[in-house]
This record gives C-alpha cells, sequence and structure tokens, in this order.
C-alpha cells in the first residue's frame, strides 16, 4: 500500500510544480480564446479585429482594444466605433476572471440587454450609443456590487428604471439619458454613499423625484426632458400636474406666480459690469507690459507661434509684487468648497483643487500679468498673485459642448487627479463664450520652447540624463490617465511638446489632457493633436492608441533635438525620416549630436528610439501598450 502512495503523492507534487511553472505568457494564450470566440460571435462592419488571434498573448500590447492589469492578465475590452452587431455570450467574457471593464458603446447591437451581471467583478459597463432595447428586470444588478460605472445612455430601453441600479454600494456614475424608461425613479439607498453623477434626463419618467436624490450631497443630477417628473430638484410643484385623459402625466395651466425680475435684472447687469471690468483690467495690464522691454521673454519664429498655447515666460524680479496682507489673499487654505463658491466668498471662479490656496477673479485682476500666446484652444497668460502664487490662466474657446453641472463634474474631476507628472488644475471659470482653466505655472517653460526655443540657455541643460528623466515622467504620467481615463477614447488627446511643462528640475508635467468631452466632434478634430494620426485621416478613427502615437513622437522629437513637421508648421517629417533611417540600419544618424558627443551611452538611446518607433506605426494595431510602452523605459538606464 505505502509502495502505491509514495509515487502518487510524488506526481501529485510534480503536478503541483508544473502548474506554478507555466509561464505567464501561456496563461496568456488561455484568455486568447473566449476573446475570439466572442470576436466570432458578432459581425464587425466598420473594421476589423485582426489582431485578435488564437495562440497569441492578449497582453503582448498587439490586441486592439485589449488592456489588462500589469501586463498579466485581461482587464479591460474596449471595442468601439467597429459597427458591431449580432449577440454577445456573456459565458465567453465569463472566461476572463479578472475582467473589469467593458466598452462596447458607439456599436450597432441590438435586443435585449446582454446578461452582464453574470460578470460579478466588473467596475465599468459602458454600452452608450447602441440599439439595445426591452425592458431591464428589476433585480438585474443587484450582484454587480463592485460596478462604478454604468453607460446605458443613448438605447431604446423601456420600462421601469431597475430598482437594484439604485442599490449598488459603489456606483459612482449612472448614465441613462436618452432612452424611453417610464415610471417613477426609484430611491436612492443609503448604502449608495459614492454616487456622483446621475443622468436620467430625455426619457419618459414621471411622478415625484424621490427625496433621497436631492437630499444627497454633491451628488449632481440631471432630469431634463422628463414632462411627467415634478419634486424639488426641478421646481415644479407635484400638485401642479395631473393625468390627462389619455392616461398620461402633464403639467396644469401654469400658475401665476410674482416673479422678482428687478432683482435678476440688477443681477444681470452686476454680473455684465465684472465680466467688462475683467476684460479692460486684463487688456490694460497686457498691453501696458507689452510696451515694456523684457529680456527673459523670447519666442519662437512667427511660423511655430501658434503651437505655443503653453510657452511659459519668466516674470523678471522687478515685476513681482509683493506680498498682500489682506486676509481673502492670504486665506491658503486648504478647506473644500462648494459649487459657485471660493475662499472669501466670491463666486467668478470655482475651486476644484485647494492645495495652493483659494482665490478669485479679483486676485487675477490684481495681478502682474504676462501674455504667453495663442494656440488651437485659446490664449493663455502667466499672472503672479499677491499671495505670491503664479499661475497659468487659459482661456478656451469651444468648450461649448457641457451644460454647466456636467461641466463642473468634469472639471472637479480633473481637480481629483495627483500623479507627480499630471498637471491637476485649481479652478475654473464657466461662461458660455468662453471658459477660463487655470493651473500652477511651471518654471522652466514648455518642452517645445525648452528643445527649440533658446539653445543658448537650455540647450546645454539637456544632457542624455536629462532627456531621459523627461521622456519617463511623460509616459509614466500618460499611464496614469489611460487609467483614470479608460473610458475615453482619448485619455490625453492632445499630446504635444507644447503640453509638456517643466519644473526648476526639469521634472515634466502633462497638461491640456481629457478634453475630448468638452469639445464637438468639429471643434475637436480642428483642434487636439491626436486627430492627426494616419488612423483618422485614413478611417476617421481615433483610440487610446492615438495617443501613443502622439507620445511617440515626443520620444523622438527628444531624442534627435529635430521640431517635427507634424505639428503642422515646418520642421522635419519625423515619422518618415525615423522610419527609413531604421530601415537603412542608420539609426545612430538620428541621435542628436549634442547627446551623442557627451555621453557613452549610445546603446542605451538606441533601444529608446526602438521604442518611440514601435509607437509611431501607421497601423493601430501594430503599436505598443501604454503598459508596455513604460516598462519598456523604466528598463532603459542612463
Amino acid at each position: 500500500m505505502a509502495a502505491v502512495l509514495i509515487p502518487s503523492f510524488i506526481l501529485l507534487l510534480l503536478l503541483l510544480l508544473m502548474c506554478f511553472l507555466i509561464s505567464p505568457s501561456l496563461q496568456h494564450v488561455s484568455e486568447s480564446e473566449p476573446l475570439v470566440r466572442f470576436k466570432n460571435s458578432v459581425k464587425i462592419t466598420k473594421g476589423d479585429l485582426n489582431s485578435w488571434r488564437i495562440g497569441t498573448d492578449p497582453c503582448g500590447g498587439k490586441w486592439f482594444g485589449i488592456y489588462c492589469h500589469k501586463g498579466l492578465t485581461v482587464s479591460g475590452i474596449h471595442v468601439t466605433h467597429l459597427g458591431l452587431s449580432g449577440t454577445i455570450n456573456i459565458d465567453d467574457l465569463k472566461a476572463l476572471p479578472n475582467l473589469k471593464t467593458v466598452r462596447l458603446d458607439n456599436n450597432l447591437l441590438s435586443g435585449h440587454l446582454p446578461n452582464f451581471s453574470k460578470l460579478r467583478g466588473l467596475k465599468s459597463l459602458m454600452l452608450s450609443n447602441n440599439s439595445f432595447s426591452g425592458e431591464i428586470p428589476q433585480d438585474f444588478f443587484k450582484d454587480m456590487t463592485r460596478l462604478k460605472r454604468l453607460f446605458l445612455d443613448h438605447n431604446q430601453f423601456v420600462g421601469n428604471i431597475p430598482s437594484s441600479v439604485m442599490q449598488l454600494p459603489n456606483l459612482e456614475e449612472i448614465h441613462l439619458q436618452y432612452n424611453k424608461f417610464t415610471g417613477e425613479i426609484p430611491p436612492l439607498a443609503d448604502t449608495n454613499k459614492n454616487l456622483k453623477f446621475l443622468d436620467l434626463s430625455n426619457n419618459l419618467l414621471q411622478g415625484e423625484v424621490p427625496e433621497s436624490i436631492p437630499n444627497r450631497k454633491n451628488l449632481i443630477t440631471i432630469l431634463d426632458g422628463n414632462n411627467g417628473l415634478c419634486g424639488t430638484p426641478l421646481d415644479v410643484d407635484c400638485e401642479a400636474v395631473e393625468v390627462t385623459s389619455t392616461g398620461t402625466i402633464g403639467p396644469l395651466p401654469p400658475v401665476n406666480r410674482p416673479v422678482n425680475t428687478k432683482s435678476s435684472t440688477v443681477f444681470a447687469i452686476l454680473l455684465a459690469l465684472t465680466f467688462l471690468f475683467t476684460f479692460f483690467v486684463v487688456v490694460g495690464v497686457i498691453n501696458k507690459r507689452k510696451k515694456k522691454k523684457n529680456a527673459q521673454f523670447r519666442m519662437l519664429d512667427k511660423e511655430r507661434l501658434s503651437d505655443l498655447e503653453a510657452l511659459q515666460v519668466k516674470v523678471p524680479q522687478s515685476t513681482a509684487v509683493k506680498r498682500s496682507t489682506e486676509s481673502s489673499s492670504n486665506r491658503g487654505d486648504g478647506g473644500s468648497t462648494k459649487k459657485g463658491e471660493v475662499g472669501g466668498g466670491m463666486s467668478d471662479i470655482v475651486m476644484v483643487n485647494n492645495e495652493k490656496g483659494s482665490f478669485g477673479l479679483p486676485h487675477l485682476m490684481k495681478a502682474a500679468a504676462e501674455v504667453l500666446g495663442n494656440g488651437s484652444l485659446g490664449s493663455a497668460y502667466m499672472a503672479v498673485m499677491a499671495n505670491g502664487l503664479s499661475v497659468v490662466v487659459k482661456r478656451i474657446r469651444d468648450m461649448n459642448k457641457l451644460a454647466p453641472e456636467p461641466f463642473d463634474v468634469e472639471m472637479r474631476r480633473l481637480g481629483k487627479l495627483r500623479h507627480p507628472n499630471v498637471l491637476t488644475p485649481l479652478a475654473y471659470h464657466y461662461r458660455r463664450e468662453e471658459k477660463l482653466v487655470v493651473s500652477e505655472y511651471m518654471p522652466n517653460s514648455s518642452l517645445l520652447y525648452v528643445l527649440h526655443g533658446d539653445h543658448g540657455e537650455y540647450h546645454s541643460e539637456l544632457t542624455w540624463a536629462t532627456r531621459l528623466k523627461i521622456i519617463k515622467g511623460v509616459a509614466q504620467g500618460m499611464q496614469y490617465l489611460h487609467e483614470e481615463f479608460a473610458s475615453y477614447d482619448l485619455p490625453h488627446g492632445n499630446l504635444k511638446s507644447s503640453n509638456v511643462l517643466l519644473s526648476d528640475t526639469y521634472k515634466p508635467v502633462i497638461s491640456d489632457y481629457a478634453f475630448l468631452p468638452f469639445l464637438e466632434p468639429n471643434n475637436a478634430s480642428q483642434t487636439l493633436f491626436a486627430y492627426q494620426t494616419p488612423e483618422f485621416a485614413q478611417k476617421q478613427q481615433v483610440s487610446h492608441k492615438s495617443d501613443v502615437y502622439c507620445l511617440g513622437i515626443i520620444v523622438l522629437e527628444i531624442l534627435t533635438g529635430k521640431f517635427p513637421s507634424q505639428y503642422g508648421k515646418g520642421g522635419t517629417d519625423i515619422v518618415q525620416w525615423v522610419q527609413s533611417s531604421m530601415a537603412e540600419h542608420k539609426e545612430d544618424e538620428l541621435i542628436d549630436p549634442e547627446i551623442v558627443n557627451r555621453t557613452g551611452s549610445m546603446q542605451q538611446m538606441l533601444e529608446l528610439l526602438r521604442v518611440g518607433a514601435a509607437c509611431i506605426a501607421s497601423n493601430p494595431d501594430e503599436r505598443l501598450d501604454m503598459r508596455e510602452i513604460v516598462r519598456r523605459i523604466e528598463q532603459v538606464k542612463s
């Protein structure tokens, strides 16, 4: 008996050992099978998923729309704008144990909502802009307790809103707008403490809005386009709503109520005067300072000026403003502010990040200002306020896609970002015609200016170690943005060297990111650099891989020292030059002589050059994944 048991025990140990020794790549390959089954179950009319092949690694960075956790296991499926139709087999997706995000928006999927409730680990479910229809069972979401973001908007769902969706404890965003939901709005559960955004607009909802919704702090609610709703958030008296003869609910004739037109008129006049005063003060300051000679003000040649929206200008010591003793200017408190409120009680500037203190429009008007330039998104100037804080104020045009409430939600989301290589906005000012976005000033100008603007002062400081530091920081910041805005088509969208700002130690910080939701499609395609990628020119499509292309341009720009013609104004066609030189095995001719002659790190430079080249492939599917880019860059030593 013992003679039989011992070999069996040893055999069991060997089998367990083999399981542990299986390479991660083989485990990845096993995840390729359910993904390929999913691909084969749907029809694709506007593109392809040819990169999805059995026997290859979904986490190798070449599978279109696949995102992996630490490069080890599939965590996200983002397949949009491909004209997908057919039936989704959830059991195929259930075979992916670490799947957290499913994004299938902007396709042609129809029929009843597939049973995504089987995927209990999902954190984001995004199915916007399809043709799903029918009723959703009331208990559909009860087991999806980890869900944070739910996008079912712009479909054709009918019936009541599932009560289970309002019970989820971790849900942060609910988007059900532009469907045909009827009945009353289910109340929010007390266990749901995280909900920040609820959009139920443009449905057929009826009845009184539950008290749990208007009573919830920090919750932005949009209910427009539901004529049968009444209650506190809508300022509609439920007693003034009646059931019509057709059985629908409609409003009674309006009740004559006194309106304080005098106060409304006075408020409008005061608001107009404030804007006019602001305009003339800023123009006056700018014109006055333009007349003075400033030895430290430099700009590139005129043909490149249009790309200097992030050009930073140093303020001479002679213009420094003495620290004010006014308490309103020196508060600097980091306390939270409500929407429309800032330190000192001013409602002209909305603070979204109080780490540098609170301020308002009067502080900016009194500040010493310096014109920075005009760019594709608008003009910018730098202001040194009386409390010593230096900020950059961007006056951005064309940000008219969002109404004030959703605009506020997006800006507060940006204000919560925390990463050493991402510039977090401090505040904003909302007007229909233009928006002001206020950020901290970076003292060492933009990467564009440092690389190409004044070789006499800066170029000698751009050593190989400094350039590698900048590239690493930009890549790490981009990975963070891609994780934080995984649901966006373009997590950044406008990455170029003018939007990479440098601290006094040359630490890079990324600016002007995640603006796509603010812009109308036509404005976005004309102003964001990601729309200059080959895939948009050929197929009118952009994706996360468009950001990868933009990052590749920056990597090559830093290594070669050349101004890329891809930015639109003169310069070198850096993509064609790099690709042709590498095909002829002349990679060493691409590296900027400034760093070649001062270091013996040519091999490391060439490794980084190949990373940049892998980011600019014409086919997005052939570009590296952002996480893989960071991994390969971090392996390069200075």
